[in-house]
């Protein structure tokens, strides 16, 4: 890694001076980012109501959910870097209304393929929109003090966007159709698409820009057989073929990636991004959030719906104070403490806190009360998350030539995505053992815990297989503060390189210097 630096400081203050419109900017993309998080969860929600309208088998139902991750972690590369060859708004554009389109066909979809076709065409179009929002912000945002503000922001949304999801699926789907869904991202795209013509600016390159057509061939396989390969591992365990020989690939694939991005004249993901300690921390650490926060989204949500007996609606309602956490710690992180502290501190710190509340949760039982057992441990949760993720989003984007700002992005958000596979596959193979266990060690009537009736029996091994998946998450954010803790430096940001001298010096100092500074 990286290890000379300089600060950026004196630079920033003599370079161009602040868009006016830059607030009205944050507002448009990180509208257009929250419906991307939110397009993750919001449609488990509907799931139910879908397969009961569509006729579509349970064994089926998890494809809704796999199309649309497979299509967006393969190209979330691709298009980062598309976005800053062609330009950050004509890719933000195809993206939030392409993104509307494929949403208009899945809420009208009279069959299971359709609906299918369209959230793998959501997902596609969302590897456009993603990392052409969080590179707009970044390249919007120079000043420490506004990119910490604009960032805890951003930060907020993507910690959040997940509960949102379960909130808005569950009000939608009870008091509408599953169809709103799906529907209700025309709503957000339109107003995202309007900010973005109206707001952004586009500037063409001078030069004729060349993209890695091998390193795009590479690393999108390498992605799709990764993600391909953990959700199989949820549906058809980790033993089976088609579970280990897409990891296998996947990972032969990667390892070819980095080979090749090493050798390539115009690499897909230049070494340069991911070789600086803190951004290669930052990545990792947005990795690791993705596979540990889903032990709270997923467990949880079962446990309120199944053990507590809430509903739809009532179970989105109760994760409305973690989100109130999330959003004040992603503020008070970005704005106060990442500027005097850097992101070893705050990442280490929200990890810990993400671990501890999951540890928390372990005490639940059959009849434990919300406010005693879940209040509390889901407000740390999001105060740990908010210290992680919107200094890692910050972090990963901060001091990167605005060339390079597109690939730097879709490398955070391959981060989350490949992260939340993981997640969603390991501790769902951890929860079904550990519930199989459970029952085979106590099914027995001569060994029948304390004469439970089967239906007690049942419910008492679905809260030992949440509890042995909050005490896996835990120990991967615990985990998580251990390495990205040793890899993170100790104080503020620094940038190093060509990016220290600011933004529009670094962007005068490439070749192509329009292709830098597309917005």
């Amino acid at each position: 890694m990286n290890s000379g630096s300089t600060s950026v400081r004196p630079a920033v203050r003599a370079s161009a001076p602040p868009d006016r419109r830059r607030w009205l900017i944050l507002g448009t993309v990180s509208l257009a980012q929250l419906m991307v998080v939110l397009d993750a969860t919001i449609v488990n929600i509907a799931l139910p109501s879908a397969q009961r309208a569509l006729g579509f088998s349970t064994a089926d139902r998890q494809w809704v959910v796999t199309a649309y991750a497979l299509a967006f972690g393969s190209l979330l590369l691709f298009g980062g870097r598309l976005g800053d060859l062609i330009g950050r708004k004509i890719t933000f554009l195809t993206g939030a209304l392409g993104f509307a389109a494929a949403s208009a066909v899945g809420g009208a979809a009279t069959s299971f393929g359709t609906l299918v076709a369209a959230r793998a065409v959501q997902g596609a179009f969302g590897a456009l929109l993603a990392p052409a929002a969080l590179s707009i912000l970044s390249t919007t945002f120079s000043d420490p003090r506004e990119r910490g503000r604009a960032f805890g922001v951003y930060g907020a949304i993507v910690g959040a966007g997940g509960a949102i999801g379960l909130v808005l699926g569950g009000v939608l789907t009870e008091y509408l159709t599953w169809r709103w869904c799906l529907y209700v991202n025309l709503f957000f795209a339109g107003l995202a698409a309007l900010g973005a013509v109206a707001l952004l600016r586009h500037q063409r390159a001078r030069t004729r820009p060349r993209l890695d057509l091998p390193g795009v061939a590479l690393v999108s396989a390498a992605m799709f057989c990764l993600v391909y390969g953990f959700s199989n591992a949820a549906n058809h365990g980790w033993p089976a073929p088609s579970t280990y020989g897409f990891l296998a690939a996947g990972v032969a694939l990667l390892a070819g990636f980095a080979f090749w991005q090493a050798r390539a004249a115009s690499p897909l993901l230049p070494p340069r991004v991911v070789r600086d300690r803190n951004r290669g921390g930052a990545y990792l650490a947005v990795l690791i959030v993705g596979v540990g926060m889903y032990g709270i989204f997923l467990f949880l949500t079962y446990y309120l719906q199944q053990t507590l007996g809430f509903s739809p609606v009532v179970s989105g309602v109760a994760f409305l104070p973690m989100i109130f956490m999330v959003v004040v710690a992603a503020n008070l992180s970005n704005v106060v403490l990442l500027p005097r502290f850097g992101p070893k501190l705050l990442v280490t710190a929200g990890m810990l806190l993400a671990a501890g509340s999951l540890a928390w949760l372990t005490r639940i039982g059959l009849h434990s009360g919300y406010a005693t057992a879940v209040l509390g441990p889901t407000m740390l949760a999001g105060l740990g998350l908010g210290f992680t993720i919107a200094p890692s989003m910050n972090t990963g984007t901060f001091g990167v030539p605005p060339q390079d700002a597109g690939v730097a992005s879709a490398t955070l958000n391959t981060g989350q995505q490949v992260g939340a596979s993981i997640g969603t596959s390991l501790l769902n193979t951890i929860f079904a053992s550990a519930v199989a266990r459970y029952l085979v060690g106590h099914l027995n009537p001569a060994t029948l815990v304390h004469g439970h009736p089967a239906a007690s029996l049942t419910a008492m091994s679905l809260i030992h297989g949440y509890t042995t998946g909050f005490w896996v998450a835990a120990a991967i954010f615990s985990a998580g503060a251990i390495i990205c803790g040793t890899l993170l430096r100790f104080g503020p940001l620094r940038a190093s390189g060509p990016a220290a001298a600011g933004p529009a010096r670094a962007a005068a100092q490439q070749a192509t210097p329009a292709a830098g500074r597309l917005a």
